[in-house]
């Protein structure tokens, strides 16, 4: 397929921890840098490669923690070191998007914005492609906001969910709907009420726009935070374009100072202009250990094993058997439906269906004495 869009720039938010992925996903070795579903590819090394049928790698960039700059180098080679951008802090994604919109105005007024999380797994590429390509059209043309929503398979209490306006679309195009509402996590009752209404897709948290747009709706929906990058401009400067240069060390003092909240939550739950195109893209987030057992490649016994030729579970049924020592064998029996993760340092046994407790384990480690070694 043909690069083209000329001003269309990727930016891939890496700056996560994944601590549901726990004890695999460590600060300082997070989830976006790991094989997790063992194909031989990095979860950022494969959103990187989904992009380049339609992005070329200099109009690819990642925003990440500065403490992860040196592993984006090295998951992602080709990338000028210029296009890896660093955080001073951890803010959530609105700080992001509002930095490198910034950013990226400041080299291309015209750029259009393709903003997607380092750590999703999507089967069907070539449909995703063309979903972005549709979307950047129409982004440029309507001047909006827009979120790729997931058509629903099942009521889903893990994911956010997108309502749309069936009757509300664009003339020119029968793909895209006005949104109405968005919901993060329901409980089952109420997904299962979405599901049946028909209108409700899954928040995939994929977003496009123009650096212009986003820049201005942050001016609009939280000036506070629009007026703090403002006080970085180049003061020297008149034109347009240089309200969006900012030295390093004022990003540096005015980042702690950001409020921490999501894009979503800071901006598309208040914008009157935002669209969302519906995609079944075979999309997971990939959220737990669950959701890495329903998509990776399962034995006859519906064990995942990896490395296979490291795990003995014959007698095991349904389970998540891994270990990241090269040189040590697993052998379990009798389990149903567990979790067992085998790291240097840790070794967690957990059934599957208390895999969202990880979070609190990670918690009461952290309170251990010298907990911190094995987070």
């Amino acid at each position: 397929m043909e690069q083209s869009h000329k001003n269309v720039y990727a930016v891939i938010m890496a700056g996560g921890i994944g601590s549901r992925f726990w004890p695999i996903s460590t600060q300082k070795y997070p989830k976006q840098f790991q094989d997790i579903l063992g194909v031989g590819k990095s979860m950022i090394r494969q959103t990187y490669e989904r992009l380049l049928p339609l992005i070329p790698s200099e109009r690819i960039f990642v925003v990440t923690a500065n403490e992860y700059l040196p592993l984006c180098a090295e998951h992602l080679p080709e990338l000028p070191l210029e296009n890896i951008i660093g955080e001073p802090s951890s803010r959530n994604t609105a700080a992001c998007n509002l930095y490198i919109a910034h950013l990226l105005a400041s080299r291309d007024s015209e750029a259009v914005l393709v903003v997607l999380p380092s750590d999703h797994l999507i089967l069907k590429e070539n449909l995703f492609v063309e979903k972005l390509q549709a979307g950047i059209s129409f982004v440029e043309k309507e001047n909006c906001l827009l979120t790729l929503g997931i058509t629903p398979t099942r009521p889903d209490t893990g994911y956010g969910y997108i309502q749309y306006n069936t009757l509300n679309k664009p003339e020119s195009n029968n793909e895209f709907f006005k949104v109405k509402t968005f919901t993060e996590k329901p409980n089952l009752d109420l997904a299962q009420s979405f599901i049946e209404s028909g209108d409700f897709l899954w928040n995939a948290g994929i977003f496009l726009w123009t650096a212009r747009a986003i820049i201005h709706a942050f001016e609009k929906y939280q000036p506070d935070m629009a007026e703090q990058f403002l006080e970085c401009k180049i003061p020297e400067e008149k034109d347009e374009a240089s309200r969006y240069n900012f030295p390093e060390n004022c990003i540096v003092d005015i980042y702690p100072k950001l409020q921490k909240i999501s894009v979503d939550h800071a901006i598309l739950e208040k914008a009157e202009n935002v669209f969302v195109l519906p995609a079944d893209l075979g999309w997971s987030d990939l959220g737990t250990w669950t959701s890495i057992y329903e998509n990776a490649e399962k034995n006859d016994q519906g064990n995942v094993c990896y490395p296979k030729n490291m795990v003995l579970g014959e007698g095991c049924t349904n389970s998540i058997l891994r270990t990241t020592q090269a040189q040590k064998l697993i052998i379990a029996d009798g389990l149903q439906d567990y979790i067992v993760i085998d790291t240097e340092k840790v070794l967690l046994i957990l059934p599957k269906e208390k895999d969202q407790t990880i979070k609190d384990i990670v918690l009461k480690v952290k309170q251990l004495r010298r907990g911190d070694q094995y987070i």
